[in-house]
């Protein structure tokens, strides 16, 4: 398969995923992300379709490489955090929200993860 048939699978399962239909952008970003693995706008849909899928240490696997490449991409430290939540590791969620919310201020989504966590780290 060429390029563009790579492009049209990115584009197929971007638009399962943004339907709802996780699992079958999940097959399609998977193949994508097989050929393309280094690419952080790859990464990223398929890190969603990780998450959406319940799949959160695979999906925060791919965030975290996001975040390595572009320490300044708050989305992906926001979902980096949110897939350690979704593993119980409040702790570690604490630093890559933090730096999402710093990033972007104004989410209203990025500080309510982020008061979860703390308040779960609290509570311990």
């Amino acid at each position: 398969m060429d390029e563009q048939d790579t492009y049209e699978l990115f584009r197929r399962g971007s638009e399962l995923l943004d339907r709802g239909d996780h699992h079958a952008a999940l097959v399609q970003l998977a193949e994508v992300h097989r050929r393309e693995p280094d690419k952080d706008s790859v990464r990223e849909a398929y890190g969603r379709a990780l998450f959406s899928t319940q799949r959160f240490t695979e999906a925060e696997v791919e965030f975290r490489a996001i975040a390595e490449h572009d320490p300044t991409n708050h989305y992906a430290l926001f979902c980096r955090g949110r897939s350690l939540q979704q593993l119980g590791r409040h702790r570690e969620a604490q630093a890559p929200l933090t730096q999402a919310v710093r990033l972007a201020p104004d989410r209203e989504d990025y500080q309510h993860y982020l008061a979860e966590s703390v308040r779960r780290i609290d509570n311990e």
